[in-house]
């Protein structure tokens, strides 16, 4: 068991546990049906989508459940009750929910509707199937859209934390690595910023969920704006994680005289980034970033190189770098612009704000980044703090 997963999942699961709940406390008192089991389970069966999608996937489990009934009704009325009259309909129901670009929730509850429709006696289990899935549907869509609505900006901030403290750390671990002179630490620098992969993948379904969010949500739809603008700084964090691992790799290969001058470098680089990650909302923090990138970033003198692989490694920091400065704000050709002057002239604007979130329900979660839910690095003690 992992207690530092379980504590990030409690409340996500303690809102499922709520609905579930309430929604067959309403099945119950709606329809008096016995033992109304599908309402909170269509409930839970919402809720339990990842954060951000738990309204798509209610819609889409209401959906699977009208084809599903629709379909059963009409083979059960035109075949009757049988095993060609079951394969039909449940055939019939996953093409129709296929052919309507149905997810894989729709066609899986539109066969399941289907069969308990067609094999019921007159259609019951398919009419109370409905009126639970309608209801259990309901308390999810309140639930996931207006009482613990995920704030869009706060969604994509939590990604990029979990992001740029992968990154800060691969980096560290390379300048560990280089400082040391230990090949198989460089090479576990290189393999954890390659595991990038994950996080990346996380923000870029959150780049399209956050903006789903802010136009569909009840209480976020003035976030629309606010979500493009942290977009296009999300954006550039897959140029950042790509050049960080093109950097770790050039480094950890390059001549024992030369590492030195790129640990330095590159441990000044990694400090930035892990500074962004602790406060990405924060337009001072982001202004620091961008100066202090540029710093990191600067170029090597013609005597202070002790060999060639060492001025390339330096030119990749240089290019991720700027990509951290336009991450931090600025534009590309500010960046490309502070670099070539050796000075940033242009201020950061200021980031798109994360308002509170309505009733104050989910206030507790909005600003928590994911990086507290990763694993220690190995030179990390028990309290999480690197060794001296």
């Amino acid at each position: 068991m992992n207690p530092r997963r379980l504590a990030a999942q409690a409340w996500p699961l303690l809102q499922v546990a709520l609905a579930v709940t309430l929604a067959w406390l309403m099945a119950n008192l709606l329809h008096g049906q016995e033992n109304p089991f599908f309402a909170p389970i269509a409930a839970a069966v919402a809720l339990s989508a990842p954060r951000g999608e738990r309204g798509l996937q209610a819609v889409r489990l209401l959906m699977g459940v009208l084809v599903g009934i629709a379909t059963g009704e009409v083979i059960g009325a035109s075949m009757g009750v049988g095993y060609g009259g079951l394969a039909i309909a449940t055939f019939v129901a996953m093409a129709l929910a296929t052919g309507i670009g149905g997810a894989r929730t729709v066609i899986t509850q539109a066969a399941s509707s289907a069969i308990l429709t067609t094999i019921a006696a007159a259609g019951e289990a398919g009419v109370h199937r409905l009126a639970d899935a309608l209801i259990g549907g309901g308390v999810a869509l309140i639930f996931s859209q207006v009482v613990f609505s995920p704030e869009p900006v706060a969604l994509l901030r939590r990604a990029e934390t979990d992001a740029l403290s992968r990154i800060a750390r691969g980096l560290e671990l390379t300048a560990d690595a280089l400082g040391r002179e230990d090949e198989r630490l460089g090479d576990q620098a290189v393999e954890k910023l390659r595991a990038l992969r994950d996080p990346l993948g996380e923000l870029a379904r959150l780049r399209t969920v956050s903006k789903r969010v802010a136009r569909h949500s009840a209480v976020w739809r003035s976030q629309v704006d606010a979500v493009v603008r942290e977009q296009e700084h999300a954006d550039h964090l897959d140029l950042v994680a790509s050049g960080s691992v093109m950097l770790a790799r050039m480094a950890v290969e390059a001549k024992p005289p030369g590492r030195a001058l790129l640990a330095t470098r590159i441990r000044e680089l990694s400090t930035v980034i892990a500074a962004l990650a602790e406060a990405p909302g924060d337009r001072s923090t982001r202004q620091r970033a961008a100066h202090q990138a540029l710093e990191a970033g600067r170029p090597v003198e013609a005597d202070a190189a002790p060999d060639q692989t060492s001025v390339v490694t330096v030119a990749v920091l240089r290019i991720v770098a700027r990509d951290v400065m336009v991450f931090a704000g600025l534009t590309i050709d500010q960046a490309e612009a502070a670099m070539r002057a050796g000075e940033a002239e242009a201020d950061v604007p200021a980031p798109p704000a994360t308002p509170r979130v309505p009733f104050g329900f989910d206030q507790r979660r909005r600003e928590r980044p994911l990086s507290s839910e990763l694993p220690r690095r190995e030179s990390d003690t028990p309290d999480g703090h690197p060794k001296e």
